[in-house]
């Protein structure tokens, strides 16, 4: 017997095809019985996720990994067959920190300046939502590209992306680098202005994932393939920008978000533009790229928050699932690519990427410093 589908989300743009899936019945377009549940932080999700209390969340790739290796409490082997989202983070600062560090950042970049201001010391810390999320290697990355070290030369703290816009007005922090609508949420409120954006860091790079309980996919093969089909059709319609109205006022509602809708347009498709904007299906968004899990598996290793034993590419294949995601959808005709793995950073124009049926087409994908990142290289 099919056990429902207990799916966890944060308040944030890019748990939209969960709850676009839900709300506009495409799981149970799919026979697949799912429940929603709000949760209030990133540890909170890891919990239950452990416990069994949740069978699979909008989830951080990084934390994925750390929840099957048991970094954070009881290991629970995770799997990741579909991606989410790309991009929507931004690296926002207290107001007047920003305003300062704008003219001279004209002439050297926004990083290069930080870095410095960082280096001389004095200023509170900086927050991310987790240690092993996106958001920390990102920012991490694009501050170490200037030449400023977290643990040296400033401090990184986790606060939850719903207190983070608090935590900026208290002076408890500096600046956050979050997932939207946080930054706009601080922007709105005159509290913050952001300073970059994970656009800025790593074009088209991937956010959030669906990740869910090895044992629950194995129980469950074809809800699971279920799922993935309708959170393909709920990425199609976000990704649409005529459909952004609609999306920010279902998401804006007390039972998902309980924000100002207007702040939650402008990070989605057609919103603010692409610098700002989530995306959700275009850039084989939703495929579950192992090159990109083996990235953030090297950005962890390069900041000690995972062992030198760990057998990265063996993790990478064991999370990643491509071929769950491939069994679930070319019968629908989807676009399957036809590796599991792409050389990261590498397009500096639009491109073709080779798939079946047809190819893909791609926009660049640069990285801040220009480095390209191909684990088959």
């Amino acid at each position: 017997m099919t056990k429902p589908l207990r799916i966890g989300v944060l308040r944030l743009t890019d748990s939209a095809p969960v709850i676009v899936a839900q709300e506009f019945g495409f799981f149970a377009d799919e026979g697949v019985e799912a429940s929603l549940t709000v949760e209030p932080s990133w540890a909170n999700v890891v919990d239950k996720l452990a416990y069994g209390a949740l069978d699979a969340a909008s989830f951080l790739p990084p934390l994925a990994f750390a929840v099957t290796l048991g970094l954070r409490g009881a290991a629970q082997p995770l799997a990741i067959p579909f991606g989410l989202s790309l991009g929507g983070d931004t690296i926002t600062l207290e107001r007047g920190l920003a305003a300062s560090l704008r003219e001279e950042a004209r002439e050297t970049g926004a990083a290069a300046v930080f870095a410095a201001r960082l280096k001389r010391g004095g200023l509170p810390p900086l927050a991310t939502v987790h240690e092993l999320s996106t958001h920390s290697l990102l920012l991490r990355y694009w501050l170490a590209a200037a030449g400023a070290v977290a643990g040296r030369d400033y401090e990184l703290v986790v606060v939850p992306p719903s207190r983070t816009v608090e935590a900026l007005q208290s002076g408890r922090i500096c600046g956050f680098c979050a997932g939207a609508p946080w930054g706009e949420v601080a922007s709105r409120a005159g509290v913050g202005l952001t300073v970059a954006t994970s656009y800025d860091i790593w074009r088209h790079g991937p956010e959030k994932a669906f990740a869910l309980r090895e044992r629950w996919i194995d129980e469950n093969p074809e809800a699971c393939a279920g799922a993935l089909r309708a959170l393909y059709r709920a990425a199609q319609f976000c990704d649409q920008a005529q459909n952004a109205s609609y999306v920010a006022s279902l998401l804006s509602r007390r039972a998902w978000l309980g924000l100002d809708s207007h702040a939650i347009l402008s990070t989605l498709p057609g919103g603010a533009g692409p610098r700002f904007a989530a995306r959700f299906h275009t850039q084989a968004a939703n495929f579950p790229w192992r090159s990109q899990a083996l990235w953030f598996l090297a950005e962890m290793r390069r900041w000690d928050l995972i062992g030198p034993d760990v057998d990265l590419e063996a993790l990478a294949r064991r999370v990643y699932r491509p071929e769950i995601y491939a069994a679930a959808l070319s019968p629908i005709g989807a676009p399957i690519p036809l590796s599991d793995s792409k050389p990261e950073g590498a397009h500096d124009a639009p491109w073709r990427l080779p798939a079946s049926p047809t190819p893909i087409g791609m926009e660049p994908d640069p990285f801040c410093d220009g480095a390209v990142f191909d684990p088959g290289a």
